[in-house]
């Protein structure tokens, strides 16, 4: 008996384990921007978005994993690959633009 998700057809025995991690990796992307929003201030933000940055390179790992195990189909990963590389560019300006306005706001006091 397997497991089929939004993605790929998982054996049944991995929904506790790798299912699991990529669910966990991909929730921590939100969870650390809403936890980094939370915080008071922008440095703080900075560092969340960085955690979040490193949740979506592990999520990229299992996706790869996913795909080399068989559990996803080439055309299923390249999809799952795409939507995460255009999340990686939205993390990326938006550490670039929080980093930006830390610097302004140093030289404004500097």
């Amino acid at each position: 008996m397997s497991y089929t998700g939004y993605h790929g057809n998982f054996p049944k025995e991995e929904l506790y384990g790798l299912v699991a991690q990529l669910r966990r990796a991909a929730s921590s992307i939100g969870a650390n921007l809403a936890e980094g929003c939370g915080r008071r201030t922008q440095s703080e933000l900075a560092r969340f978005t960085r955690v979040a940055m490193g949740s979506a390179s592990e999520l990229d790992y299992h996706l790869l994993l996913s795909r080399d195990l068989g559990f996803l189909k080439d055309d299923e990963y390249q999809r799952a690959s795409k939507n995460l590389t255009e999340v990686r560019k939205m993390l990326t300006a938006l550490l670039n633009s929080i980093e930006n306005e830390i610097g302004t706001k140093a030289k404004a006091v500097g």
